[in-house]
């Protein structure tokens, strides 16, 4: 990576003058680094609750991934499942219930299954390119916005990240970029995010010299400016000299292990712009079976859906070595999902009316939101109950209202008032039934 490229991704990630790895080297929140006297007398930043605010890791597809066909919900009369031993029935518990889904589900932890969530969704489209409008919830949020941005606007003065963009690390076509206020954001894949900080002379191999560099410039101003409360409150935030080494060689041990962009390295890279604090929101790409048309009997999709599930389990083993697993909700959310019915033996075509998010974090109650029944010729969504969260026809919230509903009732997950949940999504309901 040239020196430029290098450059113009550190601004990106960190600001300008990288005051994200300013703030990181000195346990100073970066707002306080960026405008000291302001920040020490001025009010923080909106936020709407900070005791529910989480760090989001979001897999995205515009492929139409067949995982909406093996998960709990979905084994049901008439819904063709893979012989695949892969995907061998199998049941498991959510939060007290038994549902059955494909094998690799079951391997994750209990407690992990018990703040894990499944929804069936309608997202009204058929067509790969849709992508960013699934990602705006088809027109729902007002004014236009994509969803990823969304949350990371709401969450971003809870968290003191350094930024309030979303990250895209591992976008494998255009349409599953991101955008915020309307501009595309920059896609950096793990491989570069790993040459630009863990490099020889990378900033991450100067942290504790950039820790001690920045104290020094700024201790006249916190000691001569600030009121004896204040003075305690910085010296409480300042990070000491072995809390830097370990961080240091902590991230740096993560970046080493980065030796592509497969989906595996994209949860290494995204756990650690987590611990650098630079975004609340990141987007990921787990592939689980793709577009299969063609799929001999499904022998991609059980693959994928095996590994897919695989590297989910990674991620939750990670979160609770870093002792993270109730600060990061893990989401997903594909442009449609694939048909379910008899004629889906080698290969599933596109689906408008139903796909499968997965939602797992503390602030989420295990279990399944809505179902599927018959629609024309083939299943889709059913109406969703907005007290149980239950798919049932005629139930309140109507199919083509229950991907906004998943926008709802997410945001009021991480704490967001009903007042602003309505103003921003106009359609759909919070689902309180998916709700821990």
């Amino acid at each position: 990576m040239n020196i430029s490229r290098r450059n113009a991704l550190m601004s990106t990630l960190f600001g300008a003058g990288y005051i994200g790895l300013r703030a990181l080297a000195t346990g100073l929140p970066a707002s306080l680094l960026l405008n000291p006297r302001q920040a020490l007398a001025g009010d923080p930043p909106t936020c709407a609750s900070k005791d529910k605010a989480q760090f989001i890791i979001m897999s995205t597809s515009s492929s139409g991934d067949p995982i909406n066909a093996n998960v709990p919900g979905t084994y049901v009369n008439g819904v063709h499942h893979t012989d695949d031993p892969l995907l061998t029935k199998t049941a498991l518990k959510l939060s007290g219930q038994s549902f059955d889904a494909a094998a690799p589900w079951a391997t994750l932890p209990q407690a992990v299954l018990d703040r894990t969530t499944f929804w069936h969704l309608m997202t009204n489209t058929p067509i790969h390119p849709k992508e960013p409008n699934v990602l705006g919830l088809m027109g729902a949020i007002a004014p236009a916005e994509m969803f990823p941005s969304l949350l990371a606007k709401h969450l971003a003065p809870c968290l003191g990240t350094v930024q309030s963009q979303p990250i895209t690390l591992g976008a494998t076509s255009p349409s599953e970029g991101l955008t915020y206020d309307g501009a595309a954001l920059p896609i950096i894949p793990p491989l570069a995010l790993k040459a630009t900080l863990a490099n020889p002379m990378g900033p991450l191999t100067n942290l504790q010299k950039l820790r001690d560099q920045t104290l020094n410039q700024l201790n006249d101003l916190y000691k001569t400016g600030a009121s004896p409360a204040q003075k305690r409150y910085l010296d409480s935030l300042a990070t000491s000299q072995s809390e830097v080494r370990n961080i240091k060689q902590d991230l740096l041990s993560a970046l080493d292990s980065i030796t592509d962009n497969s989906a595996d390295s994209q949860v290494l890279a995204a756990l650690t712009l987590i611990q650098m604090k630079v975004t609340p929101v990141i987007a990921i790409h787990i592939p689980f079976g793709g577009d299969n048309h063609h799929d001999t009997g499904l022998a991609l999709e059980a693959a994928q859906t095996a590994s897919g599930v695989a590297t989910i389990v990674s991620l939750m083993k990670q979160l609770n070595a870093l002792g993270l697993q109730d600060s990061v909700t893990f989401m997903s959310l594909n442009v449609f999902g694939r048909t379910l019915g008899a004629s889906s033996t080698d290969g599933r075509q596109h689906n408008a009316n139903h796909q499968a998010s997965i939602t797992i974090g503390k602030p989420f109650r295990g279990g399944v939101i809505g179902g599927v029944g018959p629609i024309d010729g083939d299943f889709g969504a059913l109406p969703i109950d907005a007290k149980s969260g239950k798919g049932m026809a005629g139930a309140g919230i109507s199919a083509v209202d229950t991907l906004a509903s998943f926008g709802k009732t997410t945001l009021s997950a991480i704490g967001v008032a009903s007042k602003d949940i309505d103003y921003q999504i106009a359609t759909g309901s919070v689902i309180t039934g998916a709700l821990a």
